[in-house]
């Protein structure tokens, strides 16, 4: 969750399904072709994986525990317990099986005061696999600091990787490693769809800017995520690194449908941290997937301002219309090894 905060200060900073009427800021009149291509440089990771974990449906929120604790990134927020959570309509599965976790947008509250929100990991750790994530839509807006991850138990020595996250407008999402020294960022011979935001992943409290990497494409946060009914994110972890996907609602290959993914089949990876830089057995074990809106804090409170928002970020808190979008709208979440 700690970004790379220092590159987007200086930038300038999109769900519309189901609801969302806002207009779009600016129209962009191309879109990258299409990733579902075959990857010259994809290097030999063909294998068949086997489905075994499916985070889908009325038992989706069964396979996470809720984190009751201060927000660690310093948000302005209250994460709620599960009782809490699905009694404030926080958290709940919708009749057509879609699980939604949201922000509170009813209630006013006095500036400084924390909003109610929704932080979960899941109960199983993980050292490896292939991640497919199918998001309807998911958070934005101003102060809001939506994210999709894991981590390790102690952080960062047992690592960090961010594979959707951003903070109020921003136009396109950010991939994101955090690691003990002795991890840097390498994509080898792979062609990676996304610009080299830095290189050096060790992190600490006093420095978290990690190693990453930050997209072209509109469709991959926020709003411009939603206006195209979302999409999956994949992330396939294993000894020769890390590789990330992002696959538009219309790009969705036919294998994830089928439940047989293939990556060698998907293209150039959006993110890439090559094994060859990075031991992947000493810098990352035991993660939780994360799933977490936090408001403001280290990353939101840092940017408000530059990002175009009106007010303060501790103002934008207190107004329950700034968080009608602030909802994440998961299909599944599946677990290949």
């Amino acid at each position: 969750m700690f970004l790379l905060i220092t590159f987007l200060l200086s930038c300038t900073c999109l769900c519309a399904v189901a609801g969302d009427a806002q207009t779009p800021p600016f129209h962009r009149s191309w879109t990258r072709p299409s990733r579902i291509l075959q990857n010259r440089n994809a290097g030999n990771f063909s294998k068949t994986f086997t489905l075994t974990d499916m985070y889908t449906g009325t038992g989706f929120l069964n396979g996470w525990d809720f984190f009751t604790g201060a927000d660690p990134t310093q948000g302005s927020v209250r994460y709620l317990s599960k009782a809490e959570a699905t009694a404030k309509g926080l958290a709940f599965v919708q009749k057509d099986g879609t699980t939604v976790l949201a922000v509170d947008d009813k209630n006013f509250l006095p500036i400084g005061a924390p909003r109610d929100s929704v932080r979960i990991s899941t109960k199983k750790q993980y050292n490896g696999g292939l991640f497919i994530a199918d998001f309807f839509a998911m958070p934005h807006g101003c102060s809001v600091w939506p994210a999709y991850w894991s981590l390790g138990p102690v952080w960062p020595q047992d690592g960090e990787i961010d594979i959707l996250e951003g903070v109020h407008n921003q136009p396109t999402n950010q991939y994101t490693v955090h690691t003990s020294a002795g991890c840097t960022l390498s994509t080898g011979n792979v062609q990676v769809a996304s610009k080299v935001l830095g290189k050096q992943c060790a992190s600490s409290a006093n420095s978290n800017t990690g190693c990453g990497f930050l997209d072209t494409d509109t469709r991959t946060y926020g709003r411009g995520f939603n206006l195209v009914a979302g999409g999956v994110y994949a992330h396939l972890w294993n000894g020769d690194g890390i590789k990330v996907w992002h696959f538009a609602r219309n790009e969705i290959p036919n294998d994830i449908k089928n439940k047989a993914p293939n990556p060698s089949s998907w293209g150039p990876p959006v993110a890439f941290w090559s094994s060859s830089s990075c031991d992947m057995a000493s810098h990352f074990r035991d993660h939780k997937l994360v799933l977490d809106t936090t408001l403001c804090g280290q990353f939101g409170g840092a940017t408000f301002s530059k990002d175009g928002c009106p007010g303060s970020c501790a103002q934008a808190v207190t107004d329950p219309n700034n968080y009608k979008f602030a909802k994440w709208k998961l299909n599944y979440i599946a677990v290949y090894q």
